[in-house]
């Protein structure tokens, strides 16, 4: 019987090769005719940790521990939370050049931070804050945080929506807010690729669809 001088190899078994499809998170049109505080209402997807946790951010003091200037500016952004924006309100506790930031946009001075504000009112029926509370508020740096819970009726379907933050101010010398960032669940903003860009895009957009009065004061 004749056998072969090299033994016969196995069949390689089949080579299955893997392509991964990036996940792209591509916005609605719905959310890009609301953008940024529109946002607020529709909601991001939360991690389920952050569910678990629900934004419990610790004891908080007194608000008649702070001063005058200071308590006028948290009415004044209770306020705006509230869906009562006004151009009083920018010109006493906002500079012109201030930020504003959340998931969903980054707005840099007076005419895109106050559209997003004037949006409020115009895409939800109501908006009611549950809870408050002042976690501190310090000097070095100058700076008020707070955590508040937040309802928010949609005015086209009348669904609501319960946004828990953690509100981050900075002042300038004079207690005006030169940033205020809303850090929903306590977290930071999104980092991925290509979320500043939306985010700039969103702020951008709603100042060309929402219009804003000028400020009477001049100054920052």
């Amino acid at each position: 019987m004749h056998t072969s001088d090299h033994p016969e190899r196995p069949p390689s078994p089949p080579t299955i090769t893997r392509v991964h499809s990036p996940t792209v998170s591509i916005p609605t049109p719905g959310l890009l005719l609301s953008v940024a505080e529109g946002a607020h209402y529709s909601g991001l997807p939360r991690h389920s940790k952050s569910e678990r946790r629900r934004a419990s951010f610790g004891p908080g003091i007194s608000e008649a521990s702070l001063s005058r200037a200071r308590r006028q500016v948290i009415e004044d952004v209770k306020e705006l939370f509230s869906g009562h924006p006004s151009v009083k309100i920018f010109e006493r506790s906002w500079r012109r050049d201030a930020v504003f930031e959340d998931p969903w946009s980054k707005c840099i001075g007076y005419r895109e931070y106050a559209a997003q504000w004037f949006a409020l009112p115009k895409l939800c029926s109501k908006s009611e804050r549950l809870s408050f509370r002042v976690l501190s508020s310090t000097t070095q740096p100058n700076q008020i945080i707070y955590a508040q819970r937040q309802q928010y009726t949609m005015r086209l379907f009348g669904t609501k929506k319960i946004v828990e933050s953690l509100v981050i101010i900075d002042l300038d010398e004079n207690d005006k807010i030169l940033k205020l960032e809303d850090k929903w669940n306590g977290e930071d903003q999104p980092k991925r690729w290509g979320a500043e860009l939306l985010r700039r895009f969103n702020a951008k957009a709603t100042k060309l669809l929402v219009s804003v009065k000028p400020l009477k004061d001049k100054t920052t």
